[in-house]
């Protein structure tokens, strides 16, 4: 059975589990047969696979996805920026293209969007390693809560939010930038701190 391009797009909008193995089914063939041909593994084409769906499913959530081709085309294209972008930071750009055209603008949001994806995945990376403590604390003042909320949510006394905020903050900046990923991305820092900074 076959799903047109709207229905795929609300199936992965909303995790619908039936449409989301019939896009797999429908489109890691042609994924892993580009990838393996560019330098990369069974392994990589799972993670850029994967990637390149969160990319779509935090694009939908935005409602910022314009379809000026097949849903596929889309995702073959994003799947390809992806990689490619991988293979630059390594230095192993060297690539066998075959097909699909797609607009420089939708180029540019996808590599926009690759950028901001590794952004996010530094960030949460090493958020996951901070204590119990900074992490509902910085959660806390991420989401717009004033140190006084946080200090009355949490148990704390106000003094103690404003002390822990400055080093749980510093504590994760000091973990990013010491980050690989970070340093070929060059981010400048307050990047990720627009919340709570």
């Amino acid at each position: 059975m076959g799903y047109n391009d709207i229905k795929i797009l609300e199936g992965i909008a909303g995790g619908d589990e039936t449409i989301l193995k019939y896009f797999y089914k429908k489109n890691f063939r042609g994924v892993r047969k580009y990838i393996l041909a560019n330098n990369g593994t069974e392994e990589d084409t799972e993670d850029v696979f994967q990637d390149s769906l969160i990319i779509i499913y935090q694009k939908l959530t935005k409602g910022m996805i314009e379809l000026n081709c097949s849903v596929h085309t889309y995702f073959y294209s994003i799947c390809k920026n992806v990689w490619r972008n991988r293979l630059r930071k390594n230095d192993k750009l060297e690539i066998h293209d075959d097909i699909v055209s797609i607009s420089n603008s939708i180029v540019s949001d996808i590599n926009d969007d690759i950028e901001r994806g590794d952004r996010e995945h530094i960030y949460r990376k090493h958020f996951m390693k901070l204590d119990g403590k900074c992490r509902s604390l910085l959660s806390l003042l991420f989401e717009g809560k004033s140190a006084r909320e946080v200090a009355t949510a949490l148990n704390y006394s106000e003094i103690y939010v404003r002390k822990k905020k400055f080093g749980c903050k510093e504590c994760l900046l000091r973990m990013i930038r010491q980050d690989p990923i970070y340093k070929e991305l060059i981010l400048n820092p307050t990047d990720i701190w627009v919340k709570g900074a």
